[in-house]
C-alpha cells in the first residue's frame, strides 16, 4: 500500500510539474532581436559521425527552437581529450561559448575561479526553467551549484549514478578457455594466473596490453584503499583528478603495475600506445581485455568479430570478493549524483544567458528529449509489442545521430536515456548486430552492481563548497609530473621500487601536491566539504 501511495504522489508531482514547464514556455516570448548563443558539444575523432557543430540535428535544434524564439544557436567542438587546453583558449579569445559544461567538478570550479563563469540567481534561472529546476531540487543537486555562497552552476540528471552499467570490459573467454578456465578471473590472483597461462601458451605475448598514462582519471585507487575509510584521508586524496602518488592505495596499486610489467604481462611499449592505439591492439588479436561505453552500435566489437570471427568474448563480472581484479576489495567510484555541472560565460550578455536557458529548459520537456535521443520513427529506431523505442543501429541515413545517440548534445539535460524497466533500458543501450548478444550479462552485472553498492562499497569523491586555488595552480604540472613518475616506477625493478616511490612521492609533495592536500584538509576541517555516505562496508554473496 505505501509503494502504491508513493507512487501516486510521485505521479502526482510530476503532473505537477509539466503543466507548469509548459505554461513557461507558452508564455515565453520571442527576444525583439536576435540572439546567438553557442553550446558545446564534444568532438571525440570518431570516424562515421557527423560533423558535430552542422548536422541534421543542429538544424532540427534551429528550426524547431532557435526560429520560434529568435534565436541562433550555435555548436562548437571540444576535443574530449583536451577539454581544459580548448577552454583556456577560448577564453584567452574572450569566446568562450554561452555555455561552458564538464562532467568533473574540480574542472568547473577552475573556471569559476579563473573567471570564465558568472554568478546569477537560481530563482531567476527557475523561472525561466521550471523543469529544470525542480528536477534538481527533488535530485537533491542544489547543493552543488555554489561555491563560497554564490551560485556558479546548474546540475542536469544523472540516472544510476551510483550503479553506473554503462562502461564495460570485454575479455578473451576463448583464451580463457584454452588455458582450462570455464569462467572470467575475478581476484588477482587468479587473474595474473590466467594471464601468466596466455603467455606461456604463446597466444599473446603481451597479453595485459597496456596504455599511456595520462594524468587526470588516471591510475583510480578505490579498490587498494583500506577499509573502513577514514574520512579525513578520503577528502584529502580521494580525488581522481589528481593522482594520489604517496598515499598508500596508489603505493599498493603501483607495486601491482611493478610486478606485471616484471612479469611481462604488460606491453612494455605502453608508454606509446594511446587509447585508439590499444583498441587496434584488441581488435588484431594482442591483447586480454580492452572497456569502451555500451551503446546501440558498437563500431569496435563489429570489427572484433570481423577481424576474429571465431572468438568468444566475455564480460568481466562484478566482484564480491575481497580480491578483486583491479585491487584487493570491491570498493569503486561512483559517479557524482549530477551529470554535466553546467555554467554560463562571463562575457555573455543577459539576453544570451536567458536564451541559454530557454535551450536547456525546452531540450528537458519530454517531447522534445525523445526526439533528440531517438530520433525519427522508421529510421533511427521502431516501437517493439512493449511499445518502447528500439534503436536501428544499421541506419545510416539523412537522420543519423551523433555519437551514442546524440548523447553529447542531450547531455546538458540528462545523462542517459530512459524508457521503460531498467531491464529495457540496457537492452536499448546494446549492439543486437553482433555474434554474441551481452544483453543479459549487463543486466545481471548491473543488479550485482546494485548489491555491491549496498553494501556500502561505492565511493563518491568528495566535493567542495569553496574555491580550491592550489588545485587550480599545481593540478597541470602535477599531472605531468605524475605521467613522468609513474612510469619511472612502473618499470624499474622490483628491488628498487620501494626507495624510488618514496623519492617520489616527496618530489611529488614538493612540486604543489602538499598544498593540495593542506587545502583539502582545510575545507574539511572547516565543514566546507561533503561527506562519506557508508564508511562501513560489509561482505556480499552474489551466488543468491
Amino acid at each position: 500500500m505505501k509503494k502504491i501511495l508513493a507512487l501516486a504522489l510521485a505521479a502526482m508531482m510530476l503532473l505537477a510539474l509539466m503543466p507548469m514547464a509548459v505554461a513557461e514556455e507558452a508564455a515565453w516570448e520571442p527576444f525583439a532581436e536576435n540572439v546567438s548563443i553557442t553550446i558545446p558539444v564534444y568532438d571525440r575523432g570518431q570516424a562515421g559521425v557527423p560533423n558535430v557543430e552542422d548536422n541534421y540535428w543542429t538544424h532540427w535544434i534551429q528550426e524547431n527552437f532557435g526560429d520560434k524564439y529568435n534565436i541562433t544557436v550555435n555548436y562548437v567542438a571540444i576535443p574530449r581529450s583536451d577539454v581544459m587546453t580548448k577552454y583556456s583558449m577560448l577564453a584567452a579569445a574572450e569566446d568562450l561559448p554561452t555555455v561552458l559544461m564538464e562532467y568533473d567538478y574540480p574542472k568547473v570550479t577552475q573556471w569559476a575561479a579563473d573567471g570564465y563563469l558568472t554568478t546569477f540567481n537560481m530563482e531567476d534561472f527557475a523561472a525561466v526553467a521550471p523543469t529544470y529546476y525542480n528536477r534538481m531540487v527533488a535530485n537533491n543537486q542544489l547543493t552543488y551549484t555554489q561555491i563560497n555562497g554564490e551560485t556558479y552552476f546548474v546540475a542536469a540528471y544523472r540516472p544510476y549514478y551510483d550503479t553506473s552499467y554503462t562502461f564495460q570490459n570485454f575479455v578473451r573467454m576463448d583464451w580463457l578457455r584454452q588455458v582450462g578456465y570455464d569462467h572470467v578471473p575475478v581476484t588477482t590472483s587468479e587473474y595474473v594466473e590466467a594471464m601468466l597461462k596466455i603467455k606461456e601458451a604463446g597466444i599473446a605475448q603481451y597479453p595485459a596490453g597496456g596504455t599511456m598514462i595520462t594524468g587526470v582519471g588516471s591510475d583510480q585507487n578505490y579498490a587498494w584503499r583500506t577499509w573502513p575509510l577514514d574520512e579525513k584521508e578520503w577528502a584529502m586524496y580521494g580525488d581522481y583528478n589528481i593522482p594520489s602518488l604517496g598515499w598508500d592505495p596508489n603505493y599498493r596499486l603501483l607495486k601491482y603495475e611493478n610486478y606485471k610489467f616484471n612479469a611481462g604481462l604488460t606491453n612494455p611499449e605502453y608508454y606509446l600506445i594511446g587509447t585508439e592505439d590499444d583498441k587496434t591492439n584488441f581488435i588484431n588479436g594482442e591483447n586480454y581485455q580492452y572497456g569502451g561505453y555500451i551503446s546501440a552500435s558498437m563500431d569496435w566489437l563489429t570489427a572484433f568479430y570481423e577481424a576474429n570471427p571465431d572468438a568468444e568474448l566475455a564480460i568481466v563480472p562484478v566482484s564480491a570478493t575481497t580480491d578483486s581484479v583491479y585491487g584487493t576489495t570491491p570498493g569503486y567510484r561512483t559517479d557524482n549524483p549530477f551529470g554535466m555541472m553546467v555554467g554560463f560565460s562571463a562575457f555573455a550578455s543577459e539576453e544570451q544567458i536567458k536564451a541559454a536557458w530557454m535551450y536547456m529548459e525546452w531540450l528537458t520537456q519530454e517531447e522534445n528529449l525523445f526526439t533528440f535521443q531517438w530520433g525519427v520513427e522508421g529510421a533511427n529506431f521502431n516501437y517493439n509489442e512493449e511499445n518502447l523505442p528500439v534503436t536501428d543501429s544499421n541506419y545510416d541515413g539523412e537522420y543519423k545521430m551523433g555519437f551514442s545517440n546524440n548523447k553529447d548534445y542531450w547531455c546538458i539535460t540528462i545523462e542517459a536515456r530512459q524508457a521503460g524497466t531498467i531491464e529495457d533500458v540496457i537492452a536499448n543501450n546494446m549492439p543486437h548486430d553482433l555474434p554474441q548478444d551481452f544483453t543479459q550479462d549487463v543486466i545481471n552485472w548491473y543488479y550485482d552492481k546494485v548489491a555491491i553498492r549496498d553494501a556500502g562499497w561505492a565511493i563518491a569523491n568528495a566535493l567542495y563548497s569553496v574555491s580550491m586555488d592550489a588545485e587550480s595552480e599545481y593540478q597541470t604540472t602535477l599531472v605531468n609530473l605524475y605521467k613522468e613518475l609513474r612510469d619511472k616506477l612502473t618499470m624499474c625493478s622490483p628491488e628498487e621500487f620501494d626507495a624510488l616511490y618514496a623519492e617520489y612521492a616527496q618530489q611529488y609533495l614538493d612540486a604543489g601536491y602538499q598544498e593540495v592536500i593542506d587545502e583539502r584538509a582545510e575545507a574539511y576541517e572547516a565543514g566546507n566539504s561533503t561527506h562519506l555516505l557508508n564508511q562501513t562496508a560489509q561482505e556480499v554473496d552474489l551466488s543468491k
